[in-house]
């Protein structure tokens, strides 16, 4: 049968996640290179007693349709933690729940992307997101991102002279990177931009291992910034539960995509976890959390100075769930993540963070989903196959 399908899966770069994914699930292998939170740290209790809770008191009203908008509730919730955490003048009116934050980056690309459009991302950029933005078929435009944040001047050349649809980016605990912008990184892309759509992603804004908030770029540009977020990193990834919250110019054009594209996300686990975050006390879940991310960061990155050849070094987060090395020069992230396989350690190679090209020697490592032990093993056996 010769299928015709639509020519923008043309520009779908080929994905790496399901050989990664199988790789990963074999017996014996350690896993670095997943994006997953720790399991240990799911509190499967609470969200059973919310569960059982909802069932029991509106189990009718919580399987049946719902709105495209979400459970309003949660939404408040979501609009009173910005107000109190980050200083953001956020009204429910102004989120949208969607199934994960990834379905935002559809959804977003969706409704600003034509064929041909420039898009800005950092480099390294997040895989999910390239592979979200590809099939909208955009030019895609790379920004070097450092210790500080994007580099300033090549953001400003790169609006000045393609006026692009959108920046993307990840300011806290960036995911390949786990870089964090500076504060006056923050405020020179918020200079820079201009008129131009901020696309901020803050995955990993509540994981901070020092548990301080950082000023948000939606709050140096409220108007022109879309802020994602998601419950799949600090409560649970299987409930599917992330948010835009946006102008509302924005989300009128982003719920009709969002009701064409799915009507509404799942009803139930909306109102199982807002019953579960109105009985329970996210902040103390969230100290324990980062607490375990910071141990296993630390471990990950003392080994890594300790038992690694020289040429070997690696980025130092303040917060999230990655950490990028870079290989000893004359070292492919390929012919490592094979060999890995084959002592028994995954790594993610760099590779497919690079839209136009690079990463050859750049490795992501997880940290999150690990125990310590699991840590010490796996990176013993990634020295030797490096050595």
């Amino acid at each position: 049968m010769d299928y015709r399908f639509a020519a923008r899966m043309q520009s779908a770069p080929p994905s790496f996640l399901g050989r990664l994914f199988a790789v990963s699930n074999r017996p014996g292998v350690i896993s670095f290179a997943g994006g997953l939170p720790s399991a240990d740290c799911i509190d499967v209790r609470g969200l059973a007693a919310a569960a059982a809770s909802v069932f029991a008191e509106e189990g009718r009203v919580a399987l049946q349709y719902s709105t495209t908008d979400g459970y309003l509730p949660l939404r408040e919730y979501i609009a009173e933690r910005y107000r109190k955490r980050l200083g953001l003048d956020a009204d429910p009116s102004e989120i949208q729940i969607v199934n994960g934050s990834q379905q935002c980056l559809d959804l977003v690309a969706k409704i600003f992307l034509d064929r041909g459009d420039p898009v800005v991302m950092e480099r390294p950029g997040y895989l999910g997101a390239i592979e979200a933005f590809s099939l909208y078929e955009p030019v895609f435009h790379e920004v070097p991102l450092d210790e500080h944040g994007p580099d300033p001047d090549a953001l400003a050349r790169v609006v000045r002279e393609f006026e692009p649809k959108f920046f993307y980016g990840i300011p806290n605990s960036q995911n390949p990177s786990g870089r964090t912008y500076s504060p006056e990184s923050r405020a020179a892309v918020a200079e820079v931009l201009g008129e131009t759509l901020m696309y901020e992603d803050d995955a990993f804004g509540e994981l901070f291992f020092d548990g301080r908030p950082r000023v948000p770029i939606k709050r140096l540009l409220p108007d022109q910034t879309l802020l994602s977020g998601s419950f799949s990193k600090i409560v649970a990834p299987g409930m599917r539960i992330g948010w835009l919250y946006a102008p509302s110019g924005v989300l009128a054009r982003f719920n009709t995509a969002k009701q064409a594209a799915d009507l509404h996300s799942n009803f139930l686990c909306q109102k199982v976890l807002h019953r579960y975050l109105a009985t329970s006390d996210l902040d103390e879940h969230l100290r324990r959390v980062t607490a375990r991310y910071h141990r296993n960061c630390r471990i990950m990155c003392d080994l890594l100075d300790d038992r690694f050849p020289p040429g070997m070094t690696h980025t130092v987060p303040e917060g999230g769930m990655f950490l990028m090395a870079t290989l000893p020069p004359g070292m492919d992230s390929m012919e490592v993540f094979e060999a890995g396989v084959r002592e028994g350690v995954a790594v993610l190679p760099g590779h497919p963070f690079y839209v136009s090209g690079g990463g050859e020697r750049a490795i992501r490592l997880n940290f999150s989903a690990s125990s310590e032990e699991e840590i010490k093993e796996g990176l013993g056996r990634l020295s030797r196959v490096i050595r």
